[in-house]
């Protein structure tokens, strides 16, 4: 997919997802918590991508469960989050 990218469309992309990851590092709840998928959290990247992530407090860390295109199917979600 990211060789589809020019370099500064790639550059970009990285540099919005980098700000969210390092966002949610430091405030986990800041992202709104998923009505779909309960205990996960989801993080609009950009229009087209979101990721979705929990947290677990017992050890510190935050997971990234799946960056998803928006464009695509949500139903194609599912399998990914159940």
């Amino acid at each position: 997919m990211l060789e589809n990218w020019n370099l500064k469309v790639r550059n970009n992309f990285f540099k919005k997802l980098t700000n969210k990851i390092d966002q949610i590092s430091e405030q986990p709840e800041s992202c709104s918590q998923s009505t779909e998928f309960d205990g996960l959290f989801k993080c609009v990247v950009t229009k087209q991508t979101t990721f979705y992530y929990r947290i677990n407090f017992d050890k510190n860390e935050i997971e990234i469960i799946t960056v998803f295109d928006t464009r695509q199917n949500p139903d194609k979600l599912e399998k990914y989050l159940k």
